[in-house]
């Protein structure tokens, strides 16, 4: 069994910043990519960025330069760093990972339980 938990989200005002934290943990042979989501009330959950095990990322164009996304492939952490925050960021992020278990031959997505982020006008 794999588990990922998110903290880190909370309520901040227009062009402040915030740092999400996802430790994944359990059964792991070895994680791919991760990445984080977010999905707004009303809204179809989208990517925001994802990075893969060697580093290579990709983001979403309405957070490109502002959020940055990393990892440390000892403590499997990911961590999103979110600058010059706005309104239309307020959604409930999550965390994901591509991982394959201990005596798996397969890898599998995993999702953690999400952590709401408000940005204030």
């Amino acid at each position: 069994q794999v588990q990922l938990v998110e903290s880190g989200g909370g309520l901040v005002q227009a062009g402040g910043s915030l740092r999400l934290f996802c430790v994944a943990s359990g059964s792991i042979s070895r994680i791919n990519a991760m990445g984080w989501y977010r999905q707004a009330p009303g809204n179809q959950r989208e990517l925001v960025a994802v990075i893969t095990s060697v580093g290579s990322t990709n983001y979403a164009e309405s957070v490109e330069g502002r959020f940055t996304i990393s990892r440390d492939n000892v403590k499997n952490l990911v961590i999103l760093q979110m600058n010059s925050l706005k309104p239309e960021d307020t959604a409930v992020y999550y965390c994901n990972a591509n991982v394959r278990q201990i005596g798996w031959s397969f890898s599998a997505d995993y999702w953690g339980q999400g952590t709401q982020v408000t940005v204030s006008s």
